[in-house]
């Protein structure tokens, strides 16, 4: 259970810090202070409906269809191979500086749906969560639920740390150069959990 769980939270933490419009827009509400709280809620809950989603759906059709977690996980270690050399590719080109302009405060409700928009019309949040962690918890079995209540927590965990200490990390990520190197963090992690992934596939 303990290595589910682990699994989930790690997977979940390396999906969720790249580099988007959704955690640019969480981290500009943080360096504004903003309705920071309920910006973060509305994140984490929406990542923990599609995660459930995900790990529930998943876990029902591996049962039904056997072969169906060995072609998951080959898959989504070939995804999360591809996904990291796009963050290197991002990486070699250069990051750009994330400093947003002064004005006045927007209004709750406008905020709200900008957040919600930019959770769920984006695909991307669907192949993370609903797709790659449903597949990857179903290598998990039988403890399918804690891999999902871990990366739901992961999910939290990122976009509080994100909202809340952007305060503190506005020095750093005024300058490009962060951000090439979180996305080579985040490239590594994927890299990482594709070969996992791949050494469970492995024949003992």
């Amino acid at each position: 259970m303990l290595q589910a769980a682990l699994a989930g939270f790690g997977t979940s933490i390396g999906l969720i810090a790249a580099i988007g419009a959704q955690n640019a827009f969480v981290l500009r509400q943080g360096l504004r202070r903003e309705h920071v709280l309920a910006v973060v809620l509305v994140c984490a809950i929406s990542d923990a409906v599609l995660i459930g989603a995900g790990v529930a759906g998943f876990g029902r059709l591996s049962t039904a269809v056997p072969w169906l977690g060995p072609v998951m996980l080959w898959g989504g270690a070939g995804f999360l191979l591809l996904y990291g050399a796009l963050r290197f590719k991002a990486a070699l080109k250069g990051g750009e500086a994330l400093m947003p302009a002064p004005g006045v405060p927007a209004p709750l409700g406008r905020v709200l749906l900008m957040c919600l928009m930019f959770t769920w019309a984006n695909p991307h949040v669907y192949l993370d969560t609903v797709v790659l962690l449903g597949a990857i918890s179903a290598q998990y079995a039988p403890h399918r639920l804690a891999f999902g209540i871990a990366a739901a927590c992961a999910s939290l965990t990122f976009f509080s740390a994100l909202g809340f200490g952007a305060r503190a990390l506005a020095p750093v990520f005024a300058r490009p150069r962060a951000w090439v190197i979180l996305e080579v963090i985040v490239g590594l992690t994927m890299w990482a959990i594709a070969l996992s992934l791949v050494l469970r596939g492995l024949p003992d």
